[in-house]
């Protein structure tokens, strides 16, 4: 019989610019990562999205800019981590907040440096051009 694995429900915000990602590493942690987080309780994805990005990085995403990239699904030890992705523009100026140690721009080079969810919205961005090597 086969257990049923754990599920990490996480919403990202994907921001390029100049073919580069914007990339975030916690305190504590080795490994950069998409901006954003887990859902607390009932909250819809965007509700997620503008929290976390706001308690990471110090901006104000605009709700109405808010749009779905992809949805993607891999599998870690013990759980599958689903990542639902999207842009948004922003207000403010970018900086890290007390929960992220830094911040940096990633190409499709840097790929080996995050998570395998990410990995798969790397490669979709990079097949789309969006990424530059």
């Amino acid at each position: 019989m086969q257990t049923e694995q754990r599920l990490i429900d996480t919403v990202a915000w994907v921001r390029i610019e100049s073919g580069r990602i914007l990339c975030a590493r916690p305190r504590g942690k080795d490994v950069f990562y998409i901006p954003g987080g887990k859902r607390e309780g009932a909250e819809t994805d965007l509700q997620t999205l503008v929290r976390e990005i706001h308690e990471e990085l110090t901006v104000a995403l605009a709700p109405e800019s808010v749009a779905h990239v992809g949805t993607y699904e891999a599998e870690i030890p013990g759980a599958v981590v689903r990542m639902a992705c999207y842009t948004a523009d922003y207000v403010g100026t970018l900086s890290v907040s007390s929960e992220i140690e830094e911040m940096a721009w990633f190409t499709y080079a840097d790929r080996p440096h995050v998570p395998p969810v990410d990995q798969l919205l790397f490669d979709d961005l990079r097949a789309d051009g969006l990424l530059i090597r």
